[in-house]
């Protein structure tokens, strides 16, 4: 039987994993920091030539692994960062944590590719298959065992035009809309298809150009609501930041940033990074003195550590303006092995635990979304570092805010592609949402986001400062805020169906 790809017959397993794996890579160039778009839709477009020279599911399974090998070992080098805070302890997990994330998330990349081949015999029915079932894989890569939905196709989009989309479609919407522009034109080159198919092929993107250059003509005028947040980022390295030499000088540098005239009058919210606080809530009574004494008045918001009992918890503090404690808030999405350990007690009785937690099982979580008040701002969702990725979990708040806002500590991400990734991310439940939010980071990036996406003020990465920036007003929810990611998965399981459908009555006519 004539080989499905005519231009590559004779290539063996080994040389088409390493292709996988290098097409993968270059994909990933783009997302963040490089932002380099076109590149992932040139590396996404190899992975349908990669499956349909599959001679075996397993084959199939090993392609779709391999590329997604590449692409995360590309998108999470960051993660080698936190290993290296304390590198006589931790260093030598480095390595060894970046291949074994990478490859488990990769797991569901080679699942999509296996299921794609068991879609069908022919080759376009394989590509087809693929756009669907990796756009599933990513919907349960954002779910299972909590959750990880780091480094999604659709983030490379952040920062350009076709981003507004989010606020329609979502990002789920918008990862199958970029597999579909990249693969149908690798299908297409990959069997050789004459050209009234290559045509048919194009359409995705000449309809992702049109939806896109629409969104952004009519983007709603932004409009402001006059009130002041002020942005206090001490920039205080992650290996320093609890050490008894330097902790007080972190906070020390708050302090006077939170004292600071600024560039404006006195602004009506001041706002602190995850874990500012060098001590347990019940235990700052002091500190909080001194904050509220250099705030004059003006609330603030701050992270911190308490604990009830043996509990821990990574909390959100609103001080008002006499300095009293307005209400705390609970990060109820931790990150497994970073915040907790499972099954912590018996982990930490081989020496392992978190690293941002404390003994045993590390932090416990919060009761879920909530939406606070913010003294003389409005009605905030509050968003402690991680949580900021999950769009299912900005959707599931009670009731509809007037601003998100994150707090975060991205120290633990280094200084080169963790904390710019974790930047696009905010940027996209803004757009998703139609919000505005403030973010607040120990060592940047902090900013001021617009309902639109569009980074109104910021302070750099790798800075100490303080930031008076405006509050942009809110948007009318957006098509997504309303109806979430239901009317997107009932369009792709829709459309696979009816591809499913003509599939089989093609083949009763045949016959």
């Amino acid at each position: 039987m004539r080989h499905p790809v005519p231009w590559s017959p004779q290539w063996s397993l080994g040389r088409r994993s390493i292709l996988a794996v290098v097409a993968g890579a270059v994909a990933a160039m783009g997302l963040a920091p490089l932002g380099l778009w076109p590149m992932t839709l040139l590396g996404v477009a190899c992975l349908p030539a990669l499956l349909f020279m599959a001679r075996s599911l397993r084959q199939a399974v090993l392609m779709g692994w391999a590329f997604g090998a590449g692409w995360f070992v590309h998108a999470l080098l960051w993660i080698i960062e936190p290993f290296l805070v304390d590198v006589a302890r931790h260093g030598w997990m480095a390595p060894f944590a970046l291949l074994f994330m990478s490859g488990g998330l990769a797991l569901f990349w080679g699942a999509a590719a296996g299921l794609a081949w068991r879609a069908g015999r022919r080759p376009m029915s394989r590509g087809v298959a693929l756009i669907f079932a990796l756009t599933l894989a990513e919907l349960a890569r954002g779910y299972v065992l909590t959750g990880f939905p780091w480094a999604a196709p659709a983030q490379v989009w952040v920062g350009t035009p076709v981003a507004l989309l989010l606020a329609w479609i979502g990002p789920h919407g918008l990862t199958f809309v970029t597999l579909a522009v990249a693969m149908l034109p690798g299908v297409t080159l990959a069997l050789r298809l004459p050209m009234r198919r290559a045509v048919i092929a194009a359409l995705p993107a000449l309809a992702l150009v049109t939806a896109a250059m629409t969104a952004q003509a009519r983007a709603p005028q932004v409009e402001s609501t006059g009130q002041v947040v002020r942005l206090v980022q001490p920039n205080a390295p992650q290996h320093l930041k609890w050490h008894p030499d330097y902790a007080l000088e972190f906070f020390n540098r708050q302090l006077t940033f939170t004292r600071a005239s600024g560039d404006t009058p006195r602004p009506d919210l001041i706002v602190w990074p995850e874990t500012s606080v060098p001590a347990l809530l019940e235990q700052a009574d002091a500190a909080m003195a001194a904050m509220a004494e250099a705030a004059g008045g003006v609330p603030l918001v701050f992270g911190i550590q308490r604990s009830e009992g043996l509990r821990a918890f990574n909390s959100l503090v609103v001080l008002d303006g006499q300095g009293a404690i307005a209400t705390i808030y609970d990060k109820h999405h931790l990150v497994p092995f970073g915040e907790y350990i499972p099954l912590g007690d018996l982990a930490a009785g081989l020496g392992l635990r978190g690293f941002a937690a404390r003994e045993g099982d590390g932090y416990s979580p919060g009761p879920g979304p909530r939406v606070l008040d913010l003294p003389g701002i409005g009605r905030a969702l509050p968003l402690i570092c991680y949580e900021a990725v999950f769009p299912q979990d900005v959707n599931a708040a009670p009731e509809r805010p007037e601003l998100l806002l994150q707090i975060t500590n991205d120290a633990w991400f280094g200084a080169h592609s963790g904390p710019y990734q974790h930047l696009a991310q905010a940027r996209m439940r803004a757009i998703e949402q139609g919000l505005p939010m403030v973010r607040v980071a120990n060592t940047g990036v902090s900013a001021m986001i617009d309902p639109l996406g569009r980074i109104t003020r910021a302070l750099p990465l790798g800075e100490a400062g303080l930031l008076d920036a405006t509050l942009p007003a809110p948007l009318p929810p957006t098509l997504y805020a309303r109806l979430g990611d239901g009317p997107v998965l009932a369009m792709i399981f829709g459309l696979g169906l009816a591809l499913w459908a003509m599939r089989r009555q093609r083949r009763v006519f045949r016959g």
